[in-house]
């Protein structure tokens, strides 16, 4: 079991670098619910011209679904590879580096994205889908430094502080989600048929968020809590740690769960308005909409609802609570597209789509700041950004197997239910764990 080392003094509070790392977080992350509505459908529609197919084809369903989810995928599987690295390497040479040069991979890739989107679908399909696959796999080596973000709430706050930490994060995310689709809902309403603006304006955002970083960021590490550790740069010691530990490894495998789960619907939720509710194309902006809901439900939930409940209730509750929500919400979210197959009104079905959508995120909002901050308390303090990075990488393992078995099972299913259905079932088998999650905490006070 690994516990806080008892020789190092638990950090206080730093109200300035709490407010920073949030500020940089939520700019970058704007630039991330820019690009997010629209990959999906973009994707779909450069795959199906590379392929020669027809775009409203039926045939080769399961490996246009295969395509687009390895794009969506391959984002998460650089944050799976790096964020441990990230992590560790924070832990030597500190947190402020590792995050202004994750800002400098976010400001290229999202610019290399708008630069592929700019290419025409019928004239340069394979060029632009390779440089989407460049653009995304950019993306998730600068994007895994969120590890190293959660270092600096975890070096900036006491233990007995450390979910509502956490939750900012969470509350950044949702933030950024929420004005993200509404900048790309705007972006493309001022510059019609042009989705490259929405790649250009995601990288601006992010060369803003550098800007400040580099101004304001204070450096969080403190290098005399802890002998320094010498540790290669491709080192599984926080792997090992981390699933040797009773008191870890039963989180991060719920954390990776949920992830799974919600990973397969909201790769597939943009697909599903298009085609089963009648919102969007390439180049409509309606889908930034419900994903700006989306956001403001995660928002509201994790800045306003976790903190307020947090106060009153465990980590190990809060996760409970969460796994409930998620498993109705996603199931719910499988309803729909039934319905939708059986040709119920859209406007009938929105009555259930917008609660699915609801429980669906306040659910995953509950959950994971409460399982990162579990983690965070049980790991030794000079571990802090490695064994984070090592519960990031089973996030991002999450988001790779997800998108690939989400879009692939909604594309050979003709309701599309087959991704909702089963994020449900890996919801519902998240309860068994906790527990054992919960004897692990009373190990931590024992």
């Amino acid at each position: 079991m690994t516990s806080p080392a008892v020789n190092a003094p638990a950090p206080t509070s730093n109200r300035s670098a709490l407010f920073i790392v949030f500020l940089v977080v939520f700019i970058d992350l704007l630039g991330f619910g820019i690009v997010l509505p629209l990959l999906p459908v973009i994707g779909d529609e450069y795959v199906k011209r590379v392929l020669g197919l027809d775009l409203h084809a039926k045939g080769s369903e399961g490996t246009v679904g295969l395509i687009v989810g390895l794009l969506m995928s391959s984002f998460s599987l650089m944050q799976f590879l790096f964020a441990p690295m990230w992590g560790r390497v924070s832990d030597r040479v500190g947190r402020r580096p590792i995050l202004l040069l994750g800002l400098v991979g976010s400001v290229v890739f999202y610019a290399l994205f708008g630069y592929a989107a700019s290419l025409k679908p019928g004239e340069n399909a394979q060029l632009a889908l390779i440089l989407f696959f460049v653009a995304r796999i950019g993306a998730g080596i600068a994007g895994a430094t969120i590890a190293t973000a959660q270092a600096v709430i975890a070096d900036s706050t006491p233990p007995d502080k450390r979910k509502h930490g956490m939750a900012l994060i969470g509350a950044a995310f949702g933030i950024g989600f929420t004005f993200g689709p509404l900048i790309g809902y705007f972006s493309l309403s001022f510059f019609k048929s042009h989705p490259e603006a929405i790649g250009y304006v995601a990288s601006g955002l992010s060369f803003l968020a550098l800007i400040l970083g580099a101004w304001l960021m204070p450096e969080t590490r403190r290098f005399g809590d802890a002998p320094p550790i010498q540790r290669r740069t491709l080192d599984f010691s926080g792997l090992r740690i981390a699933l040797a530990s009773s008191s870890i490894a039963p989180v991060v495998l719920v954390f990776f769960l949920a992830t799974l789960g919600f990973a397969a619907f909201e790769v597939t939720l943009a697909m599903l308005l298009r085609d089963s509710l009648g919102f969007g194309d390439a180049h409509s902006n309606e889908i930034f909409l419900f994903f700006a809901y989306v956001g403001f439900v995660l928002m509201f939930t994790q800045g306003f609802l976790y903190r307020r409940a947090a106060k009153k209730l465990n980590e190990v509750t809060l996760m409970a609570i969460g796994i409930v929500l998620m498993g109705a919400g996603v199931g719910s979210l499988g309803y729909v597209a039934w319905q939708a197959s059986l040709q119920v009104d859209p406007k009938t079905l929105m009555w259930f789509l917008f609660p699915a959508l609801t429980f669906a995120v306040v659910g995953f909002a509950f959950l994971t700041p409460s399982a990162q901050a579990l983690i965070s308390r049980r790991t030794e303090s000079h571990r802090q950004g490695e064994v984070l990075g090592v519960n990031q990488s089973a996030s991002a393992m999450a988001r790779i197997l997800g998108p690939i078995m989400g879009v692939w099972m909604y594309k050979v299913t003709e309701s599309h239910m087959l991704p909702y259905a089963f994020g449900a079932i890996v919801l519902v088998l998240m309860l068994p764990v906790l527990p054992s999650i919960r004897r692990g905490e009373e190990n931590i006070a024992g």
